[in-house]
């Protein structure tokens, strides 16, 4: 039987508590089957595609990695199996990359089939009507039948740095028209962005990974948007050959009406600003050459000589460089556009026939827009759904008036079934409930204990996920016509149980998590671990047990009392408090920290503020870096771990987010970098670093600590090679935990269960 002191290796063989978890639920437009990936076990990292009659609950294994390849044995277990699938409008066409190979399933049989994709496919996408699949390969975006005939090229490789079909700011990068006759895809050019290189000190022998980075005030990726008319495609294709066996596999699919189409997230005429749709005037930034014209169709004059007729997308990319946001629905395709400064995003309605756009809805925000997932989107009736920002609230609005009430803060848009809006809102910050919305009968709550939930909606079904405090993952029902039935986790149980009590801290009335150890007697003084995140990424004090609450138990188990804070600029407290940080990243964000330590001493006479630590990791670690740099007073001791020190070596979208471009804000640059502060460290300090981490470069760490040697300033690090940003969950999870304990108990002196119990240590 595992003890609780096990459970740092608990963390490592489950992911983080993520294996045996429904996942990437989708609902069938006729609502009786409920498609969802889960692992055979709580230690099963291979996950497998499955299928839940919502009608009677029987699960059907659709697809498992162990028996794709052959021969079916452990070679085809040796990753993480289906990673993600899409599906047909219907639910009935499933279809996922595996083993470098493009699978399709049909759902309502089981059969599995390869299909002879050409290279390496990734991020496939169906038509509507499941009998095409576009996926990328090698830069090329290519389409084969579901059948696995007539694959072809629809847009050619153009070099290293230039990719078709994959997002950079979006989930997808192609989009299908819902009579599946026209695709909307991303094209994306990295030629002038920046090249950084990671490489593995532990193999010499091999090059450096190349990295394509965009940082503050260095040129971003080029995104363009185009339409490929696929019916026209197949029409000269059967031309060119005199027959129409070359299209076998990419036949023309029948016109639909709008009512039938599938609603994806999208526009309406409804826009609030301005109250016409305007064109928008291409910049210079358009100005490709298109030096071809077919039948008055612009394609780039790199076409393959098969290739579809293909339309620009058109609009000021000069002004608009981000592309936040695509789609197609009943009423059209669109595109979310944003300023690199982020302060204005429009969405734009595009027309197909010749690539212009008119604007349809503008935001705008002095500091920045917050992008809502799932927005914007279109009722069947053709009304915009977006959020709007009033009176410190973030609200959900439908056809430009708002729908939700004052002090409920919108938190994702999740889906539209007609007229009916599904989304998450949150009134207390901790948690997180399900809502509709829907004219005529105005707002429900679908949710109802304490928690965080979500849901995914189809054809009358809803599948409802709802994370609580009694087992990671959640659980997950399917409710279908007045019944509910459960789809299982098979998630393990920790070893150990959270003992936390939620306080409410300080004039700000911090939201915080208070793990004291299972055998605390009254009277035995406890180290206080601050445990925080405190970006805007998320939320730590929650409903749900997770992971992270997990591992904060497990060191108020070894003897301290750990406090976990969100402060401001964390999500869920409306705009005025994520917006707090803006210009200085950390100066609100470590005050918050030391107004939570000193509240919890004052409120728990057991907690020492003469023995106070801080870790954290990616913004927590900056958090924990920044707060042991600027108020040695409160914080004795700190781990940071994959902290970013330079803000100026960052993601660009994220920091100019907050600080702003450099070319108006280098003083805010350097006010905001650690590295700066390195001569103010006066207490211990573990810096801690994955040498392959992508997302914060292992030069942030070793930056510091040059500085930190350069002002003769005491400190340690621990370097983990092959570690990613993400060391916890994987094999390193228990040694790297353990290192950290070992730093603090070596400064911060916490008691032994003995010593509670009056025992010698």
């Amino acid at each position: 039987m595992p003890t609780p002191d096990a459970l740092p290796e608990q963390v490592a063989t489950t992911r983080r508590f993520s294996l045996g978890v429904p996942r990437a639920i989708t609902v069938g437009a006729d609502g009786r089957t409920v498609l969802f990936l889960r692992t055979r076990a709580g230690d099963d990292p291979v996950a497998c595609l499955w299928a839940t009659d919502a009608d009677t609950g029987a699960e059907r294994l659709l697809a498992d990695p162990a028996g794709l390849l052959e021969p079916p044995d452990d070679a085809g277990r040796s990753g993480d199996g289906i990673r993600a699938y899409a599906t047909d409008r219907a639910g009935r066409l499933a279809v996922f990359t595996f083993a470098g190979s493009l699978w399709a399933v049909d759902v309502a049989d089981g059969r599995v089939r390869r299909l002879p994709a050409s290279g390496e496919p990734a991020a496939p996408r169906p038509d509507p009507q499941g009998r095409r699949i576009a996926y990328a390969t090698g830069g090329a975006l290519r389409l084969i039948g579901a059948d696995g005939r007539g694959d072809r090229e629809l847009a050619a490789p153009q070099g290293p740095e230039v990719v078709h079909g994959l997002g950079e700011h979006t989930e997808h990068g192609l989009w299908w028209a819902p009579d599946g006759r026209r695709l909307l895809y991303a094209r994306t050019d990295f030629t002038r962005v920046g090249r950084w290189y990671l490489a593995d000190p532990s193999a010499p022998w091999q090059p450096p990974r190349v990295l394509r980075r965009s940082t503050p005030g260095t040129p971003l990726p080029d995104v363009t948007l185009w339409v490929a008319e696929l019916a026209a495609s197949a029409r000269m294709g059967a031309a060119r050959t005199g027959s129409g066996a070359a299209g076998a596999g990419a036949a023309e699919a029948p016109a639909e009406s709008p009512a039938e189409a599938h609603a994806e997230p999208l526009v309406s005429p409804h826009a609030e600003s301005p109250a016409r749709p305007r064109a928008e005037s291409p910049s210079h930034a358009d100005a490709e050459p298109l030096a071809q014209l077919r039948g008055g169709l612009r394609t780039p004059p790199d076409a393959a000589p098969f290739a579809p007729p293909r339309i620009q997308v058109l609009w000021d990319r000069a002004a608009f460089a981000y592309v936040v946001g695509a789609g197609w629905d009943a009423h059209g395709p669109y595109a979310l556009v944003q300023s690199r400064d982020q302060r204005t995003v429009r969405l734009l309605a595009i027309d197909p026939a010749d690539g212009t756009t008119r604007v349809l809805h503008e935001q705008h925000d002095p500091r920045w827009v917050h992008l809502v997932p799932g927005l914007p989107a279109r009722t069947a009736a053709g009304e915009l759904v977006t959020a709007e920002e009033r009176d410190g609230t973030r609200t959900l609005a439908v056809a430009g008036t708002p729908v939700t009430p004052a002090g409920l803060q919108l938190g994702a848009v999740l889906g539209v079934e007609g007229e009916d809006v599904l989304f998450t809102a949150s009134r207390e910050p901790a948690e997180t409930h399900l809502w509709t919305y829907r004219p005529g009968e105005g707002l429900r709550r679908l949710s109802r204990e304490p928690g965080v939930h979500t849901g995914v909606r189809g054809g009358g079904t809803l599948v409802h996920t709802a994370g609580g405090p009694d087992r990671p993952g959640g659980r997950t029902t399917v409710r279908r016509r007045g019944s509910t039935r459960a789809i299982a986790s098979l998630v393990q149980q920790p070893t150990l149980d959270v003992r936390a009590v939620r306080l409410l801290l300080g004039p700000r009335r911090l939201r915080a998590d208070l793990h004291l150890p299972s055998w605390h007697r009254p009277g035995t003084r406890l180290p206080v671990l601050a445990d925080p995140y405190g970006g805007a990424a998320r939320r730590r004090v929650t409903a749900e047990r997770d992971w992270r609450s997990l591992v904060a138990q497990w060191f108020a188990e070894q003897g301290f009392a750990v406090l976990v804070a969100d402060g401001r600029g964390t999500p869920g407290r409306g705009p005025q408090w994520e917006r707090a940080v803006h210009g200085d990243l950390f100066g609100p964000a470590v005050e918050d920290q030391a107004t939570a330590v000193r509240e919890a001493a004052r409120r728990f006479p057991d907690l020492d503020p003469g023995r106070v630590g801080i870790r954290g990791w990616s913004f927590g670690g900056a958090l924990a870096l920044a707060a042991v740099l600027q108020r040695p007073d409160v914080f004795h001791a700190a781990v940071a771990g994959a902290a970013v020190t330079d803000q100026r070596v960052y993601d660009a979208r994220w920091r100019e987010r907050f600080l702003g471009p450099p070319a108006e804000s280098l003083r805010t640059y350097e006010s905001n970098s650690l590295l700066r502060r390195a001569p103010s460290l006066t207490r211990p300090l573990l810096l801690v670093q994955g040498l392959a981490d992508t997302t914060t470069h292992p030069s942030h760490t070793l930056r510091m600590s040059a500085a930190l040697l350069a002002a003769a300033r005491p400190h340690e690090v621990l370097l983990l090679p092959n570690a990613g940003h993400d060391a916890i969950g994987s094999p390193l999870t228990a040694p790297l935990l353990r290192h950290q304990l070992a730093f603090l108990q070596k400064h911060l002196h916490p008691p032994s269960r003995n010593q509670a119990y009056g025992g010698a240590d």
